[in-house]
């Protein structure tokens, strides 16, 4: 028997101020010690059906000794960001409010919660030639981010660096001071860009953890050196696999009014073709890309991210009746029900079972 289970987790917090143009466009394997497995913890329902219980072969909840709510392999989390027309978060939204749909097919919504969950975050650093320019305060703004969105007791965070090859440069960790002292010992910025690569490394390492997992990118978004196997469509198929969540900081616009003091540089065909995959990745994903020129905008993008992440909604669905068919590829729909003027920014799809 077909059923569903789907919760939700409504994160609080003050909204980020919008800025002028600042606005979304629309690994290696870490080590056992590295991994780190952290369930969802809904602590206040508000509104509850019996949840029923798994059937053989498939998976579900269950409960670990400190309470802790675990989330089996099936899970195909949603993160969900409702804006208004002002780019304001909507927070006050109740299950009833949204529509989901599985390829084209309403499915009912269950449970909702008002509850944070982990956040497992990984920050891909362009450590090419490419990014000399914007480097010094990439890293300042990088540090305001960490320090800003990792709640230690709860939260973790990853870095990598990326240019002819990927660096683990710190493993996950709850101590900001740690994720500081990495960027400031990266090395001088030099050689090709592998970022696919370097994409579905970081993004093969997030999927050791359970909880929500957000990679974010600051890059010019141009790849010279990746496989030639990983692809954009490679990418992307990773990304739903592994349920991650992209937000890129793109840097080219900041490089170029660094250099020439124009707000709109001349942007050549690759550079195009960059800002487009970029674009494609976050849109698939749920997340957005940043396009800062100078130090207060890229300050913005990280603090509009932050503010995101703190104001999702999470979607849970169990596609049960998906299991063995590994490989086909459900579109997700979200809306909002009897609510004009909303933007609604969610993943696109899932991939059925696993690589």
């Amino acid at each position: 028997m077909k059923y569903l289970l789907i919760t939700f987790f409504l994160f609080s917090a003050s909204v980020a101020a919008q800025s002028g143009r600042v606005k979304a466009l629309e690994t290696p394997t870490p080590t056992p010690s590295d991994r780190t497995s952290v369930g969802y913890n809904p602590t206040q329902p508000v509104t509850a059906k019996p949840k029923p219980s798994p059937t053989p072969g498939t998976s579900g909840l269950s409960d670990d000794a400190d309470g802790v709510l675990k989330v089996e392999s099936t899970l195909v989390p949603i993160p969900v960001a409702i804006l208004d027309a002002a780019g304001r978060a909507v927070t006050n939204l109740q299950a009833k409010d949204f529509e989901l749909k599985i390829d084209g097919k309403t499915v009912e919504v269950g449970e909702i919660f008002k509850s944070e969950s982990p956040i497992r975050l990984a920050m891909l650093f362009d450590n090419s030639s490419s990014v000399l320019i914007a480097r010094d305060f990439e890293r300042e703004a990088a540090v305001k981010f960490f320090r800003r969105v990792i709640r230690p007791e709860r939260d973790l965070a990853a870095l990598f660096s990326v240019a002819d090859y990927t660096r683990l440069e710190q493993p996950f960790t709850n101590d900001v001071s740690r994720l500081t002292q990495a960027i400031q010992l990266f090395a001088e910025p030099k050689g090709a860009t592998a970022l696919f690569d370097g994409i579905i490394e970081a993004s093969e390492y997030l999927k050791s953890a359970s909880g929500r997992r957000v990679l974010v990118i600051v890059s010019d978004g141009e790849d010279t050196y990746s496989d030639f196997k990983n692809t954009l469509e490679e990418v992307i198929r990773v990304l739903h696999i592994d349920n991650v969540q992209v937000f890129v900081v793109k840097t080219k616009d900041f490089e170029n009014f660094k250099r020439t003091g124009q707000r709109n540089g001349n942007a050549n065909i690759r550079a195009l073709t960059a800002e487009r995959r970029m674009i494609e990745i976050t849109q698939q994903t749920g997340g957005a890309v940043y396009s800062p020129i100078d130090e207060s905008e890229m300050s913005e993008a990280f603090k509009q991210i932050s503010a995101e992440l703190a104001q999702q909604y999470i979607i849970s669905y169990y596609p049960e009746d998906d299991t063995g068919k590994g490989g086909e590829f459900r579109t997700i729909s979200v809306n909002v029900k009897d609510k004009q003027n909303v933007t609604v920014k969610a993943r696109k799809g899932y991939y059925v079972g696993r690589k």
